[in-house]
C-alpha cells in the first residue's frame, strides 16, 4: 500500500481532522509529509513546498520556531504533567487575564472544540435557557452534538439536541433579531466568529427598534457586532466569541479588541502556542466561576475537567509565543505581508483579465482566495486548478494562513507560481475546466454524501 492508502486504511477519513483530508487538496498534493520549517515543509521523498496550510493555521510564527520549541522543551524537563496545578499554569492564566480586555478568568483546554462547548455550556447554566444562536456563515464551532446536528452532517445526533441550535447570518441583523422575537426568553447565548473575511457593516437596525433613553444611542460609529453586542444585551443572553482564527491574527488582543466589542466569553486556540495543542476559554468572573469549587451550598456546573488541559509543555510555548509577538510585532507583519501578497495576486489577475473570476479579498491579516466561472458563480472546480499548479510550482495554498516566517523570499516565490497558475485558470475558463482539472475536485468538509 502507498502512504494514501496506509492512512485511509488505518485512520477514519485518512486524517485526525477532516480540513486535512484528501478531498481539500488537489491530486497532486503530498498525501502525507515528514517536517516543517519556517513556512516549508517536506513529503517522504525530500520534496519542499512552500506552505500556507500552516498547521490548518495554529502555526502564526513559524514551523519549529526554536525559542518555542525550548520554552516548551524546557516544562517537559520540569515534569510536564504534575499531581497539583503546576506555576507554568498559574503564570500562562494570568497573562491571558492580562492580555485580552474581557477574561477575567481561563479554562485551557487541548482542542477549540472543548472550550467553545464549554462556553455553551456556562451559557446555558448561567441563564437557564436552552437555546443557541450559531452563525451560519462561519464553517465550525465544535464536533459536539450541538452544533454538529446544525450541520449536513447531523447522522448519529438525536433530533431534540438538533433543534437546540438556531442560526443567523453574518451581516444580517433582522435574521438574528427575529430569532430573539421568536424565542423570546428562550435564547442562552449567541455564538460567532467577530470576522472572517467580510467585515461587519455598518447598520442602523436596532437604533430603531430600543427604547429613547438607550444608551446605544449614544454612538453613531455602529456597526453588525454592536448591534449583536445590543441584541444580547435587551435579551439578557451571553455573547460568546469564538477567537479561534481571529486571536493572535487581527490582535495580541483579538478581534475583540480591533473592533472594540466585548463579549461575556470568547475562545481561543490556533496560533496562540504557534502550533502546541492549546486552547482556552476566556471570561467574566460571575459567568466563568459556575465551574468553581469554593463557594459553599452552590449548585455545580461540571465545565471542563482534562488531564492534559494544562500541559506544561503547551502552555509554555504558549508564554513564548506571546513574547514573541510583541517583540517582532508578528501582528504587523502579518497584516504587512498580507496586504503585498493581495495586492501582488490581484494585479496579476487583472493583468491577465480574469479579475471578476479570480481574486483576493478579506483583511490583509487573514485573506482568501475567490474562484468564479464564467457564469459567476463558486467554483470548487476552478478552485482545484489553481491550488493543483500552485502545487506544481511549489506552493501548497489550500487556504491562506500566514506567519512571521512568510518573507520576501516567499512573497516573489507565491507571484510567480501565481502568474503561472492564473494563466492555466485563464485557460479553463475559456476552453473548459474539465480540460485541466486533473482528479477530483476539492469538495466542502459540510457534505451529506461522500
Amino acid at each position: 500500500m502507498n502512504y494514501r492508502e496506509k492512512l485511509h486504511h488505518l485512520i477514519p477519513g485518512g486524517a485526525h481532522t477532516y480540513s486535512r483530508g484528501d478531498d481539500q487538496y488537489p491530486e497532486n498534493a503530498p498525501s502525507i509529509l515528514i517536517g516543517g520549517k519556517g513556512c516549508y515543509v517536506q513529503d517522504p521523498e525530500g520534496k519542499e513546498y512552500l506552505d500556507y496550510g500552516m498547521g490548518l493555521l495554529s502555526v502564526t510564527v513559524g514551523y519549529a520556531y526554536e525559542a518555542i520549541i525550548e520554552a516548551a522543551l524546557k516544562e517537559m524537563y520540569l515534569g510536564n504533567n504534575l499531581a497539583r496545578p503546576s506555576f507554568t499554569e498559574l503564570k500562562a492564566a494570568e497573562r491571558m487575564v492580562d492580555l485580552i480586555p474581557s477574561a477575567e478568568m481561563v479554562k485551557f483546554a487541548k482542542n477549540g472544540s472543548t472550550v467553545t462547548s464549554a462556553a455553551v455550556k456556562l451559557a446555558r447554566a448561567y441563564t437557564s435557557r436552552k437555546y443557541v444562536v450559531v452563525c451560519g456563515d462561519h464553517p465550525f464551532f465544535s464536533y459536539d452534538d450541538w452544533f454538529i446536528g446544525s450541520t449536513l452532517m447531523p447522522k448519529g445526533i438525536p433530533n431534540q439536541h438538533r433543534k437546540m441550535t438556531l442560526k443567523f447570518n453574518y451581516n444580517d441583523i433582522e435574521s438574528i433579531a427575529s430569532l430573539f422575537e421568536k424565542y423570546h426568553g428562550e435564547i442562552a447565548a449567541v455564538i460567532m466568529e467577530p470576522v472572517t473575511f467580510t467585515p461587519p457593516c455598518a447598520t442602523s437596525f436596532y437604533q430603531n427598534k430600543c427604547s429613547p433613553s438607550c444608551d446605544c444611542k449614544k454612538n453613531s460609529e455602529r456597526n453588525f457586532l454592536s448591534e449583536v453586542r445590543e441584541l444580547c444585551n435587551h435579551n439578557n443572553s451571553i455573547l460568546i466569541f469564538d477567537e479561534m482564527r481571529t486571536g493572535f491574527r487581527w490582535h495580541l488582543k483579538g478581534a475583540q479588541h480591533y473592533f472594540g466589542i466585548e463579549p461575556e466569553l470568547s475562545t481561543f486556540g490556533k496560533g496562540m502556542a504557534n502550533g502546541f495543542s492549546v486552547a482556552a476559554l476566556v471570561g467574566k468572573r460571575e459567568i466563568m466561576d459556575q465551574g468553581g469549587i469554593l463557594e459553599e451550598g452552590k449548585e455545580r456546573v461540571f465545565l471542563v475537567s482534562t488531564t492534559h488541559g494544562a500541559e506544561m509543555c503547551g502552555l509554555g510555548a504558549l508564554l513564548k509565543t506571546i513574547d514573541v509577538y510583541e517583540k517582532l510585532d508578528v501582528i504587523d507583519h502579518l497584516w504587512n505581508y498580507g496586504k503585498k501578497l493581495m495586492d501582488g495576486i490581484n494585479q496579476i489577475s487583472d493583468e491577465k483579465g480574469i479579475r471578476e473570476y479570480f481574486y483576493m479579498e478579506g483583511y490583509p491579516c487573514f485573506p482568501s482566495y475567490v474562484t468564479k466561472d464564467r457564469k459567476g458563480d463558486i467554483s470548487m472546480k476552478l478552485r482545484t486548478v489553481f491550488a493543483q499548479e500552485m502545487v506544481s510550482a511549489g506552493v501548497l495554498i489550500p487556504w491562506v494562513g500566514l506567519s512571521y516566517s512568510h518573507g520576501n523570499k516567499e512573497l516573489e516565490l507565491t507571484l510567480n507560481a501565481a502568474k503561472t497558475a492564473l494563466e492555466v485558470y485563464k485557460q479553463s475558463l475559456d476552453r473548459g475546466v474539465e480540460k485541466y482539472l486533473h482528479g477530483t475536485e476539492i469538495k466542502p468538509v459540510f457534505r451529506k454524501y461522500n
